[in-house]
């Protein structure tokens, strides 16, 4: 015998509502920079499934004219980012352009419906399609019938199931954060602070680490300052529009994550509609467009990427790791940022960017440093495409059982 199954419009199932965001203009600075959090649709979109990290937040005056919603709320984004969607897992503020969603628990769970509305997602965008701006108004959202068993347990038991492949998903990007922020804090100690190991032996008398003019700057006693040019290839190995041989993995500037190293998302095509650049597993790739997004990281396959993203090839496999960091850390893309072309959609200029100073030390720390950040870079691929693996298992069974094709 199949699920029994009753049609509920989405504000039957619990209470939805849009963000508020009143005050204009709303870039006013006294509306942010205070203690509670700001969630916007790129948050929404770059999470997987649950919401702890923001952007921006509101002040006083922010909260104001706005509304503190409560964790374990479900967002939808309903423009510019059209259905995407997550849980909150912090109180917080989110502006018009993000619906919330508290559901009535006697009929379903938060969880039951951010994945019935995955399933629905296309459709959604289909018809949020606008001349200039998609938008999937409050109107529209209630239109869809969402098809719900009448029984509270297979509810449940729905949610569940997917949602043990989310959290395994949660728990390899807690790990891959970790790693990261590992590796980035060993780099800001030792090629930014200058307290790389057994540095209190090149001290002065006042306590402060020995520095040598350079060409470029002042480093430690022993080490050298390179242009980021003398060791990366800047590769531009664009490939004409049109048919590639066989299925190729494309990674747009929309696949890849903020302030993650980690390059899981990727498509397979067969065609593509304007030039691209090829890149190789290990390469790094800076995505160039509005670089205070802060999207770098390294390639897990050979693929094609957008031709907005720089591809850099180390050319000793030794400084890998340590250009890996270089062009990840903050003040690399504050200097990209700073330097970037343009007004609406500003540009990082590789001509500045390639005089960006590296320091390159003794032999014994880098092997040092390699010892801990190679591993540490390794294991962030086997995690990415493990997760990688468990979203597309994920996204075989969700249809089936959201359907009730598959019965539990």
């Amino acid at each position: 015998m199949g699920w029994e199954f009753s049609e509920f419009n989405l504000d039957e199932l619990g209470f939805l509502g849009r963000g508020k965001s009143k005050h204009r203009p709303r870039n006013d600075p006294k509306l942010y920079g205070g203690k509670y959090p700001f969630v916007q649709t790129g948050d929404v979109k770059a999470a997987n499934l649950y919401i702890n990290s923001f952007e921006q937040t509101y002040s006083d005056k922010g909260l104001a004219q706005s509304k503190l919603w409560e964790k374990e709320t479900l967002v939808i984004t309903i423009a510019a980012n059209i259905a995407e969607t997550a849980v909150l897992k912090i109180d917080a503020c989110f502006p018009d352009s993000i619906v919330g969603f508290i559901p009535n628990e006697e009929l379903v769970d938060v969880y039951f419906i951010k994945y019935y509305i995955d399933y629905i997602k296309r459709e959604m965008q289909s018809i949020s399609q606008g001349t200039t701006q998609d938008n999937l108004s409050l109107d529209k959202l209630r239109t869809f019938k969402l098809k719900v068993p009448n029984d509270r347990h297979i509810v449940s038991r729905v949610s569940s199931t997917l949602l043990n492949y989310d959290n395994l998903i949660e728990n390899n990007n807690r790990r891959i954060a970790i790693l990261e922020e590992m590796a980035q804090s060993l780099y800001r100690e030792w090629f930014v602070n200058f307290r790389y190991p057994d540095y209190d032996d090149n001290l002065d008398a006042d306590g402060k680490t020995k520095l040598t003019d350079s060409s470029l700057s002042q480093t430690p006693e022993g080490w050298e300052v390179k242009p980021l040019i003398e060791l990366v290839n800047f590769k531009r190995n664009t490939i004409k529009k049109g048919c590639v041989s066989e299925k190729t993995p494309y990674m747009g500037l929309e696949h890849f994550p903020r302030k993650s190293i980690a390059l899981s998302e990727w498509e397979e095509v067969s065609e593509i509609g304007s030039n691209k650049l090829a890149f190789n597993r290990g390469d790094i790739l800076f995505g160039k467009i509005r670089p205070n997004f802060h999207k770098v990281g390294v390639a897990q396959i050979d693929g094609l990427s957008s031709s907005d993203t720089f591809v850099l090839s180390p050319k000793n496999k030794e400084h890998h790791a340590l250009v890996a960091m270089v062009t990840f850390s903050n003040e690399f893309v504050a200097q990209a940022v700073q330097t970037s072309q343009g007004s609406k959609m500003p540009r990082a200029s590789w001509d500045v960017l390639k005089e960006f100073p590296v320091y390159i030390p003794t032999q014994d720390i880098i092997e040092k440093f390699n010892s801990v950040v190679k591993p540490a870079i390794e294991q962030i691929r086997v995690l990415s495409l493990k997760n990688r693996n468990l979203k597309k298992q994920r996204d075989m069974l969700l249809p089936k059982l959201i359907s009730g094709k598959i019965e539990l």
